[in-house]
């Protein structure tokens, strides 16, 4: 083996072996604050389950790079990236004394009051790298944001970090090329979603960006490797985006599932969707020429008064 590749495979396993550690050290030193009473009483089993973890990550992430599983190899990474932030988020808690003193929404949110633009700055942060770099679906950053903020705030503040994070993802995509899209989201992946969307990217992304059921954030990326222009890229996440995060920060307020007529709406939307779905792909290829034509002409009309 030569010495490039002796290094490569030293800084693949150094990368996996950092990840866990970083874990583990958060985790422990978050719980050695005790904030919960749970906590104290049960420390060291805690302390060992999150040792026992990290290790079976690590020696995961060795063994399917040593096998060559590099899909595997760079899921195990990436869990162990979202492990370690959220490992740090805790410790963050543990230590400013927030775990102890929060235990209800109610609780929860005047604390966040008393926070200043700080909480909110934080969250935008979050939320953009959300959908950027951590492994996180925006239904449960958005739960969070509702939890902390209420939905009017949490909406305004996950729609700005959503979309600057989309903003940056499609620009990835379509500035830096193929091979940097592939190490974000797998080649695997990256392929199953363009030979989905070849010759119908402009309606089929549109349309997966607006329902709740898709990975809008990994579509970012694919979208800027699709023919998709930014103006329309633009409007189009600015208006999905908007409606995504609005219907799902207010949804479970104003439809519960307690009720008959909750039970009712619900089963309403989902047949809606599929009604959606069947009369789209039926009248897809026709759809996208009309959007396509209708983009380029605008496009065109742009370039002629510059």
């Amino acid at each position: 083996m030569k010495n490039a590749e002796v290094l490569k495979y030293c800084i693949n396993i150094a990368v996996v072996i950092m990840l866990g550690a970083i874990t583990y050290a958060f985790t422990a030193y978050g719980l050695l604050f005790k904030n919960l009473s749970f906590i104290e009483v049960h420390l060291n089993m805690l302390l060992s389950v999150t040792g026992a973890v990290c290790a079976l990550f690590i020696i995961a992430g060795i063994l399917f790079y040593i096998i060559k599983k590099q899909s595997l190899y760079r899921l195990t990474v990436c869990l162990l990236i979202f492990l370690a932030v959220f490992a740090a988020i805790f410790f963050a808690l543990c230590a400013a004394g927030l775990l102890g003193k929060i235990n209800s929404v109610e609780s929860l949110r005047e604390y966040i009051s008393k926070s200043g633009k700080m909480a909110a700055v934080i969250y935008i942060l979050f939320s953009f790298l959300q959908v950027t770099l951590l492994p996180v679906p925006g239904s449960i950053t958005v739960a969070a944001g509702v939890a902390m903020f209420g939905p009017l705030r949490c909406s305004v503040y996950s729609f700005i970090g959503i979309v600057l994070g989309s903003f940056v993802a499609f620009f990835i995509g379509r500035g830096i090329g193929y091979k940097a899209v592939c190490w974000i989201v797998g080649k695997d992946s990256l392929d199953k979603w363009l030979q989905k969307l070849k010759g119908k990217d402009y309606l089929i992304l549109s349309l997966m960006f607006l329902l709740p059921m898709f990975p809008d954030d990994i579509l970012c990326f694919v979208a800027g490797l699709s023919s998709m222009t930014w103006n329309y890229y633009a409007v189009m996440i600015v208006l999905t985006r908007a409606l995504s995060v609005l219907y799902t920060a207010y949804s479970f307020e104003l439809i519960p599932f307690n009720t008959w007529w909750g039970v009712l709406i619900w089963a309403g939307i989902v047949g809606l969707i599929i009604v959606s779905f069947y009369v789209v792909f039926k009248y897809s290829d026709n759809i996208d020429r009309f959007l396509k034509r209708k983009f380029k002409f605008l496009n065109n009309n742009k370039s002629n008064e510059e």
